[in-house]
């Protein structure tokens, strides 16, 4: 009995042990902590106070802002061109003729059509006289005197529509010359000596001296900017390319144009440059300057990222070392940069490595490959480049 007491003891003390070992499995897996996320490297960009503001650049020419097509009156074959491409005229000079000849020959024609109205006209008159002579002496009635009455005036009429018509002949043979009526320079030349050319071909096209137009091309999303900056002192300034080292010169929008070239689909504009001594043709770049209030900055497409649905950004808190989104609104977007707005100058931006990272994580800044700082040695700086996870991919 002793004996068999022993063995139902021990048998309800090990099944009592094989029931807690279970339960101190779990509360010993309890306490084991996750393994902390790694701290990635990432590239940021701290925004300046020169980033923010809105500024677009548009390439630009300076033109001449009378440009005339200069044109014969009459049809002809046209004998010689005087002028050629670059050529500087002054009024009064002669730029090219026409042949002539059946100009001169019509002149010659309406001049005798002249000489015979004004002889029939004066045949008619001294008609007229003799028979007022007549109708006092009674010998015509009052009707005939009025018929010869009739037809001097008939003649008069005649005479003067000839002449008239000379002095239109006359002009016409003195528009077989192209003369320049203002100064300016020879910028295309579209007829050579030869062709027969219709009345209102252009013969050359003549930039007249004076004022100077920047004109440029506006895309159709950009055209309220454009008038918006227009509107504010200093908002539109050119820079010319052969002097690099100045400062933008500000501008003053003059035209814009009400519909899009069917071509190029881009308005275009064109802005008065007061003071300054430029050259027709020179190449410019018109520079469009927003106001510190717009914070529009421009960003790589990397740092931008779709964060629950919104378009944000990572900011890394430079006393914590992590990141957290912030929303922000694409307004544009210029070659490989966004431009973005509701950001303010002095926050850090993550601009690579942000698709990997979530909101809190901790991270460090990833230094590219180059000389040691002061107090590194080559080695230690090496080493941490290569034991960086990613870091080959930021790059």
């Amino acid at each position: 009995m002793p004996h068999q007491s022993l063995v139902s003891s021990g048998s309800r003390l090990l099944s009592r042990v094989l029931v807690c070992l279970p339960i101190i499995a779990l509360v010993a897996c309890g306490k084991q902590e996750q393994a902390p996320e790694p701290e990635r490297y990432v590239r940021t960009q701290v925004l300046s106070a020169q980033s923010a503001g809105m500024q677009r650049e548009y390439a630009a020419e300076v033109r001449a802002r009378v440009e005339s097509r200069l044109s014969f009156r009459v049809a002809g074959k046209l004998l010689e061109r005087r002028v050629d491409l670059g050529s500087v005229v002054k009024p009064g000079q002669v730029l090219a003729r026409l042949d002539s000849q059946d100009l001169v020959l019509a002149q010659e024609a309406s001049k005798a059509g002249v000489l015979a109205a004004r002889v029939n006209r004066d045949q008619l008159g001294a008609d007229y006289k003799r028979y007022i002579d007549l109708h006092k002496q009674g010998f015509i009635s009052a009707a005939e005197l009025d018929r010869r009455d009739a037809a001097f005036k008939a003649a008069q009429a005649q005479y003067e529509q000839a002449r008239a018509q000379s002095d239109v002949q006359r002009n016409q043979s003195q528009y077989a010359s192209l003369v320049a009526d203002v100064a300016g320079v020879v910028t295309s030349v579209d007829a050579e000596p030869g062709m027969v050319v219709a009345a209102g071909t252009s013969i050359v096209r003549v930039a007249n001296d004076g004022p100077r137009d920047i004109v440029f091309s506006v895309p159709e999303d950009q055209v309220p900017l454009v008038r918006a900056a227009a509107a504010r002192p200093g908002g539109l300034s050119v820079r010319l390319w052969t002097d690099t080292k100045a400062a933008p010169v500000p501008i003053e929008l003059r035209e814009l144009a009400a519909s899009a070239d069917p071509v190029t689909r881009t308005f275009l504009a064109k802005a008065e440059l007061k003071g300054s001594d430029v050259r027709l043709g020179q190449t410019a770049t018109v520079v469009l300057t927003g106001t510190q209030s717009d914070q529009a900055i421009k960003l790589p497409l990397s740092a931008v990222a779709e964060i629950q649905g919104r378009s944000s950004v990572l900011l890394l808190d430079d006393k914590t070392m992590t990141v957290q989104p912030r929303p922000v609104q694409v307004v544009g977007a210029e070659g490989n940069e966004l431009i973005v707005q509701g950001l303010t100058p002095g926050l850090e931006v993550v601009t690579a490595g942000a698709h990997v990272l979530t909101p809190g994580q901790k991270v460090k800044r990833f230094r590219p490959p180059g000389p040691p700082a002061e107090g590194t040695s080559p080695a230690t700086s090496s080493a941490a480049v290569a034991s960086a996870p990613g870091a080959s991919a930021q790059r």
